[in-house]
């Protein structure tokens, strides 16, 4: 989306001089940006959109999570976050007491997230926190701006530039550090540095299940998340009006299956799964798709409520196209949204509502995600351009096809876990779905292999196509994003790279990390890994 500028040794006017500069107020780049500013660096944060939080706000997302997150497996910032969450709902006049007084319960009463939430909240709950920076000068936040250039000189970013989205006006800053939090990766393209896209080939990686022929435009299906309110009775002014793309994505099939409808491919099986609406819908005990996501539930407040839910299900997953590094990135974007409105059109008009009747009484709900139509502020970007980096995490590092114990690094910067789970790709179509145990992030898959002063913060790190199915969750991007911001910081006081800082310095930012409450490590005593190996091998 953004024409390459990188100039070299070029003296510029710039507007203004920072110590750190995020590009992207995503999830990781408010991270970040809060981290450096903690440490006492200037922060210069240009975020697209008027939300910070990108995935969970944003895009709006909820937090996608694993089994052991109420105690370990994220820093502690993140766990403080989920405190904060809580607490807010608890702090709701109308939220059930017999809720409040549990100490981990999930504010939607969603399966899918064990902390499922609003992302006004989520926006409300980061922008306070970033505020706290803003107000001692440390922070300075450009909303509505994006980065559209830069100026290396060698092996370094000496400024960018930064458009603001109104006016289109550009100006230049400068800094002793970039971060790149965009979810596409768009500053890696800007400024030279070496990166990865789309799906590399078995043998490049020496990943098994690789493709066989590499493909850059090949990346997992971009989703525009919409809100829908569940209410007794619609009136004239919920009824939205028929898209002209509705009998398109009415008449698509993905592997023979009707786009629009209660069944879907598995990615695990390739074969179709039928599900419901609501629960025990498909089949006594089956959970439904209302609930999957959603983040107002009735059961949590004292008297009634209309129910929300946030709808990213395979439905409008939209694999026709990417949204960025081509001329098209913009059609795509927009034909993203329109499916979403197309599906919320057909579950209110012409879905199976397993009475012998069609549609739900579901109308857009903008509150939720601070829009007027009830799509999201953004759309929601699964897989990112990737930096190549000093290390690069594999399917083999991760898998349990291929281990059986974690891989651990000497050299960790955080923890996590999720499934290897890719999408069904915009060029092939090909999804993938495989276990893994909980990994560890390698320092070096967040330093690049040339560039001494651009750090990813986002899910822009060096792993590949495949295992950036399972690093790109909630919370590795806040880790990630945390460690970025502090590495940068460290790196300043060092005076030094973030090479240098691993090969040199790598024991004192340890410290550091651990200080701060970066987990680095998993306790396979604390997580009866045994039993979770078991499991998912038997």
């Amino acid at each position: 989306m953004n024409s390459v500028i990188v100039n070299e040794n070029r003296e510029t006017f710039v507007s203004g001089k920072y110590d750190v500069i995020v590009a992207g107020g995503s999830l990781g780049g408010v991270r970040a940006a809060i981290s450096a500013a903690a440490e006492g660096k200037t922060v210069l944060l240009v975020e697209e959109t008027d939300w910070i939080g990108g995935q969970l706000t944003s895009q709006a997302v909820p937090p996608d999570e694993h089994r052991w997150i109420e105690s370990q497996g994220a820093t502690a910032s993140y766990l403080e976050y989920r405190r904060k969450v809580r607490d807010y709902y608890r702090n709701k006049e109308n939220f059930s007491d017999e809720t409040k007084k549990k100490e981990c319960f999930c504010p939607g009463d969603s399966w899918v997230s064990r902390i499922a939430h609003e992302p006004a909240v989520a926006h409300e709950l980061l922008s306070e926190e970033v505020g706290l920076y803003v107000r001692k000068g440390l922070i300075t936040l450009k909303l509505s701006g994006k980065v559209c250039g830069a100026e290396t000189a060698g092996d370094f970013v000496k400024n960018v530039s930064v458009m603001n989205l109104f006016d289109k006006t550009v100006k230049k800053y400068a800094a002793k550090f970039f971060l790149d939090a965009t979810d596409c990766g768009e500053l890696l393209p800007l400024t030279g540095t070496e990166y990865r896209e789309g799906a590399e080939s078995r043998e490049e990686t020496g990943e098994p299940h690789a493709a066989a022929v590499p493909c850059k435009e090949d990346v997992q299906p971009v989703t525009h998340v919409i809100s829908l309110e569940m209410k007794e009775k619609l009136e004239p002014c919920d009824m939205i009006e028929k898209p002209d793309e509705y009998e398109y994505f009415l008449n698509k099939k993905c592997d023979g299956i009707p786009l629009f409808g209660w069944e879907y491919p598995d990615a695990r099986t390739g074969k179709g799964v039928r599900c419901g609406m609501f629960d025990g819908e498909a089949a006594p005990g089956s959970l439904g798709f209302w609930s999957y996501r959603r983040v107002v539930g009735q059961r949590n407040y004292k008297s009634k409520v209309n129910e929300v839910s946030l709808v990213n299900w395979p439905q409008n997953d939209y694999a026709d196209g990417g949204v960025y590094g081509g001329s098209d990135d913009l059609y795509h974007a927009y034909m993203a949204a329109r499916q979403s409105m197309c599906l919320a059109y057909y579950l209110q008009n012409d879905a199976d509502d397993g009475k012998g009747g069609k549609g739900y009484p579901v109308a857009l709900c903008g509150k939720s995600v601070g829009t007027k139509d009830g799509l999201a502020k953004a759309v929601y970007i699964r897989e990112s351009r990737r930096i190549v980096g000093r290390a690069t995490v594999r399917e083999q590092d991760v898998s349990v096809e291929f281990n059986d114990k974690i891989k651990r690094y000497d050299h960790s910067v955080g923890v996590g876990h999720y499934a290897i789970d890719v999408h069904k790709t915009v060029v092939t179509h090909t999804s993938f779905y495989s276990p893994t145990y909980p990994f560890e992030i390698p320092m070096g898959a967040l330093i690049p292999v040339r560039m001494k002063n651009l750090i990813p913060a986002c899910k822009n790190i060096s792993c590949t196509h495949l295992t950036n199915g399972c690093y790109r969750l909630h919370p590795v991007e806040w880790n990630v994003g945390e460690v970025a911001g502090l590495l940068s910081a460290f790196c300043i006081d060092k005076n030094c790279s973030p090479a240098e800082a691993e090969d040199e310095h790598y024991e004192e930012f340890e410290k550091l990390l651990v200080k701060k409450g970066v987990q680095l490590h998993w306790s396979e005593e604390t997580m009866d890994l045994d039993k979770y190996i078991s499991g998912v091998k038997g």
